[in-house]
């Protein structure tokens, strides 16, 4: 029995880049509440009064739960409608900012983290899914994956922006209520300018045990890194979880060969470009930490910038980003291809990172800090666009959402992977530095934080470089947009 696959007819192309403003307005209250509430962390904790252990579970609670249920999110978008699915995570996501911003105890602010958490799961791989589907022809995809792709890669420095702008000039809680607003919004556009797909056929059960599996797999290697974050590289329950989740994403795999109804068909990571594509946004995402975390630190303890600069220091890297994925997906892609693309927008940051390494007490901002922002710009938006439309190509519309989710999961396991690998590389130099240069007076405080920063930098560097190689490696020259994904229940044997 033939899988349904929805059928698509193309919107009028006015609506369709009205479609796309309001799938990008969703996608960027996804990507900036990654760091928007960072800056809200202090004046929360003051006001609610939690510890600074605590703290790292306002973050954590989010990242459990959005990348725990990510391909169980895109699976439902395939199953339910886009639509339907994305109003559902629009309205969910705005409740429980809503929740988030009125919290009267820690456990009211993590409860509502993770509801978040959940409800991004759900609304993030709509999202591409839907672009996707929408944007058929491949001048247009293009241009929209670019805006799409800048988008993904800029939400983290305007977060840092309006998180700087919201906490000094309002309140801590409107970082999150400013999700209310925004999916307010986007619930209007979705309304007025999103169409659905016409589903025929029958429509395909869920592969429950394969979520369990999955989402399982997922929430316990998330987990693991963020504990290695605050525990160390030396702790069993670290380890304990990253085994447990190998495990589980073998047996996962066991599953997909053998199901009916598969929730993800093995063909779309084991095409050899959309492979590459995963594996570089993964890669991208670990080194982009290095960039946000540390350069933020650096620029309020050691230049003494304040929130709202801090965020202003990063706008010419979101320019050099937009104008890279505008430029690379309109008119170098098609001509390149990502095998060209995405090595070079690895090589670039990875110069910018190596930039970041001279960074001193005495650097300036106009001298050190903006030509490494502006080339590890320019690499991301090369990286991003190029990979994010690859990723999803030649997809067919019935596993487009879970598809969409693989892109988000690479994004989310990556920048956990350079949370826990940096921040402890960063710490450890740090220790060292002080154990060498004693007494620890405030000048030798002040030299071990900029070199720890500095250590981060090296190994986001090398993230990158190798992320350049495997890509020029893996890479196919030429991309086919034929549907390579088989129909869900004639590829495997079938399984009760």
């Amino acid at each position: 029995m033939v899988a349904s696959v929805p059928q698509t007819s193309a919107p009028p192309p006015a609506r369709r880049w009205l479609a796309l403003a309001t799938v990008g307005l969703a996608q960027l209250m996804i990507v900036l509440d990654a760091t928007v509430v960072n800056i809200a962390l202090p004046a929360a904790q003051a006001d609610l009064g939690f510890s600074v252990g605590d703290r790292q579970w306002i973050i954590t609670a989010y990242s459990l739960a959005f990348g725990s249920l990510l391909l169980l999110g895109g699976r439902l978008s395939d199953l339910m409608g886009r639509r339907r699915t994305f109003v559902i995570g629009l309205v969910g996501f705005a409740a429980a900012s809503a929740l988030g911003g009125a919290a009267t105890s820690f456990g009211m602010l993590v409860g509502a983290r993770a509801l978040q958490g959940a409800f991004g799961a759900l609304l993030a791989p709509t999202a591409l899914a839907l672009l996707t589907t929408t944007f058929t022809v491949s001048k247009e995809r293009a241009r929209a994956f670019g805006v799409f792709g800048a988008i993904a890669g800029a939400g983290g420095a305007i977060g840092l922006l309006l998180g700087g702008v919201l906490t000094q000039t309002l309140d801590w809680r409107w970082n999150l209520y400013i999700n209310v607003v925004i999916a307010a919004i986007a619930v209007v556009g979705t309304v007025m300018f999103v169409d659905d797909a016409v589903r025929t056929g029958p429509r395909p059960r869920l592969d429950v045990p394969g979520t369990a599996l999955v989402s399982a797999a997922l929430f316990l290697l998330v987990y693991g890194f963020s504990n290695i974050e605050s525990e160390g590289w030396g702790s069993p329950l670290s380890w304990g979880a990253l085994a447990t989740a190998c495990v589980l994403l073998v047996g996962f795999v066991v599953r997909q060969r053998r199901a009916r109804h598969p929730l993800l068909p093995l063909a779309i990571l084991l095409d050899r470009n959309r492979g590459a594509a995963y594996a570089s946004i993964l890669i991208a995402g670990s080194g982009m930490f290095g960039v946000f975390l540390f350069v933020t630190f650096y620029l309020q303890t050691t230049l003494g910038f304040t929130p709202i600069q801090t965020g202003l220091s990063f706008l010419p890297m979101v320019a050099m980003l937009v104008l890279a994925a505008q430029i690379g997906t309109n008119l170098a892609l098609p001509r390149l291809g990502p095998k060209v693309m995405v090595p070079t927008g690895m090589a670039l940051a990875t110069v910018g990172m190596l930039y970041l390494t001279r960074l001193g007490v005495d650097s300036t901002y106009t001298a050190d800090v903006l030509p490494a922002l502006a080339l590890v710009g320019l690499g991301m938006g090369t990286i991003m666009p190029a990979s994010m439309q690859t990723a999803t190509l030649g997809v067919e519309p019935a596993f487009a959402g879970v598809a969409s989710a693989l892109v988000n999961t690479a994004q989310q396991v990556g920048g956990s992977i350079g949370t826990a690998v940096l921040n402890t590389l960063a710490a450890t130099a740090a220790t060292a530095y002080l154990a060498s240069h004693v007494p620890a007076t405030d000048a030798v405080l002040a030299q071990a934080a900029v070199h720890s920063y500095a250590t981060a930098y090296w190994w986001g560097a090398g993230f990158f470089a190798v992320g350049g190689v495997l890509a020029a490696l893996l890479f196919r020259r030429r991309v086919t947009e034929e549907p390579t994904v088989p129909a869900a229940g004639v590829a495997e044997p079938a399984i009760a």
